[in-house]
């Protein structure tokens, strides 16, 4: 039990200091601001009373216990939303997202009763039989976490998923409360650091002593766009553009013995999974694969039938678990639907198997407006009771198991990265299944996460993954027009024209466009579909590429040494622009 409550808390800890945790840290750091105030009659220099000046009085640390209650709140609420909350709305008969909208409406109730004064008195009226030994100290903190702890969604994990297991399928025993509790506990404790940093800033810098009104505010005001942002998933879009920097720390917690051992339900059908190295390079055998069992509902099939993979022989088969508030998965399903788009007609079956990390993820609705936004048209299976992921012995977001044309498991690879390694295998499997095929040329597969190096790194097109883009306004979904700038950086793309921008490919609007890319390299490649002509001026004069069929690979430019240069391409009704690659 002691090795399990410090496996939670390790994990924990290190999921508090990963990417996913910065949303929530204005809040939380103005939470501990609002430690301090004044004396007992609210006064301080210069203000007046019944129009006589009073004394300055010294501002006190009167609400101390104010970011611990935060903190505690935040536990309490995650630990029971996690382990319970699915089970007692299922009783209640309740909508599974109520929760998270819940928490959002009180984050958004508290926000507005630090900018107004009167209604923060209405909001605490209810609980004003409660007797208080200091009513001013660290009012609002707790109700503050509860609110934090229903709509923190942490990254996903080997624990948490172990969490989530047991909360979603009712097999919750002490060992699941003291690990779900000890990775509240973990989680929580960089948050409490950033929170005494709050309270600590606001003892010792006079600004924040003098305009307590003003830091009120302020703080109304985070708490109200954390709240709206949460709504339209504005943090999400952050996460994704950063690289998560916990990674080595998270292997070796997750690579860990207890850990792997965790959620293993071991049956007739995936007892030999094992067979399988998680991250192997070259295709292993692993018995037949599972079943997909359980399944509430089917998604981009027709008339939602089911998929059964019995019915799939003579096809290969790529099975992503994912869940669609998963950051991991979002950096994930951009290679999993181009893999999709370039091998379904030579016989991939791409299936998404939807395993919610929280209750709100159960709601169909969310599943299918996300699904959309992420551009995937393969079928998808909503994995709501996790009777999938528990006979797949499954325990990460995202997870690939990749089904050869016989039914075997063949690869599994959990999380993020080795994208050539998957798309390789797949390619083995398909030519295996069809030694005649004629495969498209391979997609890219590079990893990305933002790094640096001499060449300039991938430049993706596509609204959700676009890096490189030179400040030329609003790059969002939808029909967009722009204007070349009259100065762009280097490394920068800029667009000129009427565009349609996708979430993974940018297309003219009612004719020719241009794209201008400024780079340094030897090999500038661009990646294509559709149909119609790319022509691109170079500095060895203008050449037009023919572009037909599904995305592959065209070769722009190449020159001996890497060199800076300047490149504009002009492309026609019907392509369909993915990214530019450098070599």
């Amino acid at each position: 039990m002691l090795t399990l409550a410090l496996i939670g808390f390790v994990g924990g800890v290190v999921t508090g200091i990963s990417p996913c945790i910065l949303p929530v840290l204005p809040v939380i750091f103005f939470s501990g601001t609002q430690s301090v105030r004044r004396d007992a009659r609210g006064e301080t220099a210069g203000e007046t009373g019944g129009g006589v000046a009073v004394a300055e009085r010294p501002v006190r640390a009167a609400g101390r216990a104010r970011p611990y209650l935060v903190i505690g709140g935040l536990v309490v609420s995650f630990t029971l939303v996690t382990l319970f909350g699915s089970l007692l709305l299922s009783v209640l008969g309740l909508p599974q997202d109520v929760l998270r909208w819940a928490g959002l409406v009180v984050l958004a109730l508290i926000g507005v009763g630090l900018i107004v004064p009167r209604f923060e008195h209405l909001l605490e009226r209810p609980f004003s039989w409660i007797p208080q030994r200091n009513p001013d100290a660290s009012k609002g903190g707790f109700a503050l976490g509860l609110a934090l702890g229903a709509v923190y969604v942490p990254c996903a994990g080997p624990v948490l998923a172990a969490i989530t297991v047991a909360g979603s399928t009712g097999q919750i025993g002490l060992d699941t409360v003291v690990l779900t509790g000890t990775f509240s506990v973990g989680t929580a404790t960089p948050l409490l650091v950033f929170a005494l940093a709050g309270r600590r800033v606001a003892e010792r810098v006079g600004a924040f002593r003098k305009r307590q009104r003003g830091i009120r505010i302020t703080a109304g005001i985070v708490m109200l766009l954390l709240a709206v942002g949460l709504v339209f998933d504005v943090p999400q879009l952050l996460q994704r553009a950063l690289p998560d920097y916990t990674a080595p720390l998270q292997d070796k917690v997750n690579n860990s013995q207890p850990v792997l051992d965790l959620g293993n339900l071991t049956n007739d059908q995936n007892k030999d999974l094992s067979k399988c190295a998680v991250g192997a390079t070259e295709l292993q055998s692993c018995g037949k694969a599972p079943d997909i069992r359980g399944i509430q509902q089917w998604l981009n099939t027709p008339d939602g039938a089911a998929v059964n993979l019995a019915d799939l022989r003579g096809h290969v088969v790529l099975l992503d678990f994912w869940a669609y508030s998963c950051i991991n998965c979002q950096r994930s399903i951009p290679h999993v639907t181009a893999w999709d788009n370039a091998y379904r007609a030579s016989g991939l079956q791409v299936i998404g198997v939807h395993s919610p990390e929280y209750a709100f993820e159960k709601e169909p609705r969310n599943v299918v407006s996300a699904a959309a936004g992420f551009g995937i048209k393969y079928p998808v299976a909503l994995d709501n009771s996790l009777s999938t992921w528990t006979n797949y012995r499954n325990r990460y977001w995202p997870a690939h198991y990749l089904i050869d044309a016989t039914g075997t498991v063949r690869h599994i690879k959990f999380g993020e990265g080795d994208y050539d390694v998957t798309e390789r295998l797949i390619r083995e499997l398909l030519h295996e299944a069809n030694p005649g095929a004629t495969l498209p040329a391979p997609t890219d597969t590079t990893d990305s996460t933002p790094n640096t190096g001499d060449i300039t790194r991938e430049t993706f097109l596509g609204s959700t993954k676009q890096v490189n883009f030179a400040e030329q306004g609003q790059y969002t979904t939808g029909k967009r027009s722009f204007t070349f700038p009259a100065r762009q950086a280097d490394n920068t793309f800029a667009l000129d024209g009427a565009w349609t921008l996708d979430t993974q490919s940018i297309t003219p609007t009612g004719g020719d466009a241009r794209v201008r890319l400024t780079y340094k390299a030897k090999e500038v490649r661009v990646v294509l579909a559709g149909t119609g002509t790319l022509t691109v001026d170079t500095p060895a004069g203008p050449r037009t590429m023919a572009v037909s069929g599904t995305p592959r690979s065209y070769q722009v430019i190449s020159t001996a040494n890497s060199q800076q240069g300047t490149i504009t391409a002009t492309a026609s009704s019907g392509v369909e622009m993915f990214s530019f690659t450098f070599g």
